[in-house]
């Protein structure tokens, strides 16, 4: 497979156009303690492409549990379900916080096996999550 190249030009637009937190678990890049990356959300073992419609920012931990997976089964259904896509979905359609705003709770199947996947609620995002509410940062005042 060829290496992937994407221009510097294109990974600032995207890093803008995330408002520089990852597209998964919505954590900032500036107060995460983990690099962040441009992700093909449809993985180009899978045929991905290389364009803005097919790429996210995201934190490294989401990246390499997403790795990649396109669908996951959900447990409550037993049937599988795509993973959310930032390009092409709308975060709080799928997404809710519980009352702490440290746990991602998925509000549709798809949400359910996103945050099932990729591990949307690890110990270290959630305790970051805690951290970044003390100081003002969290949850994003925006839709991502």
């Amino acid at each position: 497979m060829a290496k992937s190249y994407i221009s510097t030009k294109n990974k600032r637009l995207i890093i803008n156009r995330s408002r520089g937190y990852c597209e998964y678990c919505q954590c900032p890049a500036d107060f995460s303690t983990e690099p962040f990356s441009i992700e093909h959300i449809i993985p180009r073992s899978k045929n991905g492409l290389d364009e803005l419609s097919n790429l996210a920012y995201a934190c490294i931990g989401c990246n390499i549990y997403k790795s990649d997976k396109t669908e996951f089964l959900d447990t409550l259904s037993q049937a599988f379900y795509p993973l959310y896509n930032p390009r092409t979905m709308i975060w709080n359609e799928h997404f809710i916080w519980d009352k702490s705003l440290t746990v991602m709770i998925g509000k549709t199947a798809i949400g359910r096996v996103t945050i099932e996947a990729i591990k949307l609620n690890r110990r270290p995002l959630k305790n970051l999550r805690r951290a970044l509410i003390a100081i003002g940062e969290h949850p994003p005042d925006f839709d991502l």
